[in-house]
């Protein structure tokens, strides 16, 4: 009958789960919302995001900038952003009793700086809306229903379940159920591969210099135009911080193709020409020629670093400046503006397990979340070929289209 209601079923209970169940449930509470998690603890991100305080999101509330912050899928986020964006996110949560905070960079997280608070806030609003969780009871395959119309939904131990309308929210590292669902039921699938993670590089300029951190490098994939900009950390294993993982997500699937194993181009002094630098250490060679290179550093970058790209540059750190030749200032210029470091691997960074890749986002219905290929269903997070860089714009792509996934599976109607 055309009033009789929907049944929905969510597979995946995730931030983008919780939320398109919420929505849907609180949208048109007459129809029954299920979420269907493979794992006891549901939420698992959530649960590690931030280091366990979880980045909730990020206090950039122009969804024109926001999407510069997506190597995959902003242009597609646009629209969605006006929609529901982190103001609203922010409101969401407050308006449930969760007191927020905002850091200087940006980063929103609950004021408790604790996960749970988040977790017990989704689960909590799920309960009062109807929503019926079951933990331990992934979702296996999803096909047709005879007629045509709805879903048959496997679930883990036999079981199965039957829908009108079915959200993949499963994540989308290897392995994820939902990838393999959205496939078997013609979706393309953009091979999933890492983001956001750190290089491994064994260099005498960095070693030994654990937490030695550059505020403002640039960085660049020898041959290429990707490059980013941003902090440098130097670690025990090579080299992390913000432009690193910046780079690595904006060149996730170029890396994925080089094995990890690739020449980076890092300049110490950011986007600073070097014909700038060379003049400004011909200043200090002006200014202050009495000095040893090793006491006075005009570049900016920590004293050890410095030490070790004269080392470098084959000029003796007790070298004065009034001694110090063109060739050697070109050669500090050269260390500074245009290192060359062999990466010969990578790391996972801390927390962040992201993933560029899955299901192709010309397939999807941005104002919806629906599905082109198969009426009825829906994908929201990462079984979505998007992905952010860190500082909360990860759980923001999942709960904007766990959202609007939601609404548009509550206005699904039958003809």
């Amino acid at each position: 009958m055309a009033n009789e209601p929907l049944k929905h079923v969510v597979a995946g209970g995730g931030a983008a789960g919780f939320f398109a169940a919420i929505a849907c449930a609180e949208a048109d509470p007459s129809a029954p919302v299920s979420i269907y998690e493979a794992q006891l603890r549901p939420l698992a991100k959530v649960r590690i995001s931030g280091g366990g305080r979880c980045n909730v999101t990020n206090a950039c509330t122009e969804p024109a900038r926001l999407v510069a912050y997506y190597p995959r899928g902003g242009r597609e986020l646009l629209g969605p952003f006006h929609r529901w964006q982190p103001r609203d996110t922010m409101a969401w949560f407050e308006d449930r009793g969760i007191e927020l905070k905002t850091e200087p960079d940006g980063r929103v997280f609950p004021a408790s700086d604790d996960s749970g608070t988040v977790i017990d806030c989704l689960r909590g609003a799920a309960a009062k809306a109807g929503v019926r969780l079951h933990l331990g009871c992934g979702v296996e395959d999803v096909t047709r229903g005879e007629s045509g119309r709805g879903y048959r939904v496997r679930l883990a131990g036999g079981g199965s379940a039957e829908a009108d309308t079915v959200l993949l929210a499963t994540g989308g590292g290897q392995g994820s159920a939902g990838l393999a669902i959205a496939g078997r039921l013609g979706h393309a699938i953009e091979p999933p591969v890492p983001s956001l993670f750190t290089f491994h590089v064994a260099d005498p300029r960095i070693k030994d210099l654990p937490g030695v951190a550059v505020p403002a490098a640039a960085l660049r994939i020898s041959g290429s135009a990707t490059m980013a900009a941003g902090p440098v950390l130097v670690t025990h294993g090579g080299l992390s911080g913000p432009g690193v993982l910046r780079l690595s997500a904006w060149g996730a699937r170029e890396l994925a193709l080089k094995h990890y194993r690739f020449t980076l181009e890092l300049s110490w002094v950011g986007d600073r020409p070097a014909a700038t630098v060379r003049s400004e250490l011909g200043a200090a060679r002006s200014a202050h020629p009495a000095r040893r290179l090793v006491t006075w550093n005009p570049a900016g970058i920590p004293s050890r670093l410095w030490e070790r790209l004269l080392a470098a540059a084959a000029v003796p750190a007790e070298t004065l400046w009034a001694a110090a030749s063109n060739a050697a200032l070109d050669a500090i210029v050269s260390q500074l503006t245009a290192g060359r470091f062999e990466v010969s691997g990578k790391s996972t960074n801390k927390e962040e397990f992201v993933t560029c890749g899955g299901v192709r986002l010309s397939e999807v219905d941005f104002k919806t979340m629906q599905s082109r290929v198969s009426p009825g269903l829906f994908l929201a997070g990462e079984v979505l070929d998007i992905d952010g860089l860190t500082g909360g714009f990860n759980l923001q792509a999942a709960w904007t289209t766990g959202r609007l996934a939601g609404l548009g599976m509550a206005a699904l109607r039958r003809d």
